[in-house]
Parts: structure tokens; sequence; C-alpha cells
């Protein structure tokens, strides 16, 4: 059988890299750690920790709209600030759904653009991610996902399996909101990975696939299967970039992408097979559609039926970007020029958020409101 290769979106990159957006880059990225840092010393864990041996309902709800605010700063700073375009085409979603959401993995920051979906809908503090364990060890940044209660894994079902139980029967909640992202293909696209992706799938009497990989089927069926009942809808994303496919570094300076186009089709629950091995067919048979559809997506240039969602509104995210870092400036100032407490407590938070995501602790309801 052949084997065909992946459609490069490789090139020059969209605007230059000047000392400029390299010095805007480096001033947004320290913002974006300050910032992290004290709304979730001086809040986030109040809200996160504090709030949860009480109620996990209204101490995600909290969190959520604490670290919601700082999340909003991510499209702020892709869309308005860096000039990055993002379409949306496909089915027109309703706000603050229960969803999975199943997204193609092109590069390292795909997940980083949900967001901007996310926050058009409501929901961007109720976004769970599954994602590397490694991630969960970047400064401040892990603390972060581990407070708004992403899950961490190792990308191999055997030392997965009882983290991900354990996490998915904390989200039945219908009260909470809840958007659970998985890249079912568990690594980001490269023509190698292409390559054996399509050796096993010539071997296996399985679709040869250009511009995505194969997906592993056990974590999808896992979330699926565990919250069924609690779920409205399955939402299918599909991810292209133009012109060329951007790094962390790439979206922090500005210089790509020109375009994102986010492609969303809603599935509802009910349509989806029971059944392990059919819903492992079925998501096979839907990554070969998102196969189809990046093709076009490089012959076209856009995905079909674009414009489902409006441009964020400059106001909105101004307003959100002036309180958030007011608040971080009022808790720098307690910090260094107030009492010697508030350094005590600092150290006492950091010591708590360090320990507790290398454990991946949370509390456990004591009382119930």
């Amino acid at each position: 059988m052949e084997i065909h290769t992946s459609i490069s979106s490789n090139g020059q990159r969209h605007r230059p890299l000047t000392p400029l957006r390299v010095l805007r880059g480096i001033l947004c990225l320290v913002v974006l750690l300050l910032t992290a840092f004290m709304l979730l010393v001086y809040c986030g864990f109040w809200a996160a920790v504090v709030l949860r041996f009480f109620s996990v309902h209204y101490s995600r709800a909290a969190t959520s709209f604490i670290l919601g605010s700082w999340l909003a700063l991510w499209p702020f700073l892709f869309e308005k600030i860096n000039k990055t375009k993002v379409v949306f085409s496909g089915d027109f979603v309703p706000a603050r759904e229960r969803v999975l959401l199943m997204a193609n993995h092109r590069t390292e920051v795909d997940w980083m653009y949900l967001w901007d979906l996310a926050l058009r809908k409501g929901c961007v503090g109720y976004i769970r991610y599954i994602l590397k364990r490694s991630l969960m060890k970047l400064p401040v940044f892990g603390w972060v996902f581990h407070v708004v209660e992403f899950i961490p894994v190792e990308r191999k079902w055997e030392a997965d399996e009882s983290t991900m139980y354990q996490m998915l029967s904390t989200f039945k909640d219908t009260r909470d909101p809840l958007w659970l992202a998985v890249f079912p293909e568990g690594t980001d696209f490269t023509e190698q990975k292409c390559q054996r992706s399509q050796k096993y799938a010539a071997e296996n009497g399985l679709p040869i696939l250009k511009n995505v990989l194969l997906p592993k089927t056990k974590g999808f069926y896992a979330c699926l299967h565990y919250l069924r009942g609690s779920l409205d809808a399955v939402y299918d994303i599909t991810i292209g970039y133009k012109y060329r496919c951007p790094s962390f570094l790439d979206n922090a300076f500005g210089v790509d992408p020109a375009e994102v186009h986010i492609h969303v089709q809603r599935i509802a629950i009910n349509d989806i097979p029971l059944g392990e091995d059919q819903t492992a067919s079925w998501l096979t048979d839907r990554f070969a559609h998102k196969d189809q559809l990046l093709t076009h997506f490089h012959e076209d240039g856009h995905f079909p039926n674009e414009g489902i969602e409006g441009e964020l509104s400059t106001l909105k995210c101004l307003v959100n970007c002036f309180f958030v870092i007011l608040l971080t400036g009022i808790c720098t100032f307690f910090t260094f020029f107030s009492s010697i407490w508030f350094k005590i407590y600092i150290s006492l938070v950091c010591s708590y958020l360090a320990s507790a995501t290398y454990f991946n602790i949370r509390p456990v309801p004591i009382f119930t409101l």
C-alpha cells in the first residue's frame, strides 16, 4: 500500500523577529508570570484550597473566576497584541455546555488557542486539559495548571489509568461547566511521526492519514465512558495554521502564525457509540475526516462555513487586563513593602503549591455547602 507524505506548512516567518518584538515578547511573558504568581498566591490559594474544604462546586466557581481572568490574557496577547487572526468555522456552539473536546495536535501551542474559543463561550476558566506531566514542572505555570485541575499524564496507559479515573470521577457534577480537552494523537505532528503512523496503518488495514496521526483511543474512551452521563456533546476541533506552524516563542514574540483556523463540529453525545471497540472505530473515522478537512484547508486556504464567531471585544480585554495588573500591583506592594508576615505567608503558600503540584494533591471537603 502506498504511503503518502503530509503537506508541509513550514516556511518563512510571517513577521521578522526584530529586537522590538523580542523585547515586547519578554515583557509580556514577565507580566504573565508575575500576574499568575500574585493571583495564585493571594487569591487562587483561598479559592482552590481553603474553599474546597467546604465545597468543590463553589471552589471551582471562585477559581474559574479568578484564574479565568488570567487565562483571558493569553487570547488578548494572541489576537490584540500580536494581531494573529483567529478564524472560526463549522458549527456555532452554545455557551457553557459540558463537553469533551478532541483536537488534532499540529504543534506545541495548539492547546493555547482553545482558550480563544472558550473565552468567547464564557468557559475559559472551566477548560481542563489532559497534558504531559512534565509541563506541571514549569515554574508558577505548573502550579496554575494544578489549581485549575489539568490532568497530568505520562502518555502510558498503565501509568495513567488510575490518575485519569481519579480525576474524571470528580468532574461529574453537572452544576459545574466543563470543557475537557484531549489530543488523541498523544503527541504533536512531525513528518517522522507521520511516517511511523502511516506504516502502522498500512500493516493493520487502517486509513493512511497525511495531516494527522492515528489516534490513541484508550484515553478518549475513558473520558467518554466516565463522563457520558454528565456531558452534552463532543466538540470535534480541527486546527490549521497559515502559513507556518508556530512554536511557543513564535507566539510570544508575535512572529507567527499569521492566521489560526479552528473548525468546530458539535456531535451530540447520544450519536457516539457505547462500546470501546465501536468508539475506537468511530474516533479513527473522525480523524480520517480531519485529514480530509486539512487537505482541503491546505488547498483552499480555509475551512468550510467560516465566520461563526466574532472578534474579541477590545474594550473587555483591556478592562480585564487593567484589573488583573492592578490587583497584581497591589499584591506586589504588600509583598515587598509591608509586614514580614506577608513574606512568611508567601513562603508557606509557595511550599504548599509546589508540593501539592508535585504529588497531585487536592483537599477533600470536610463540610458541605
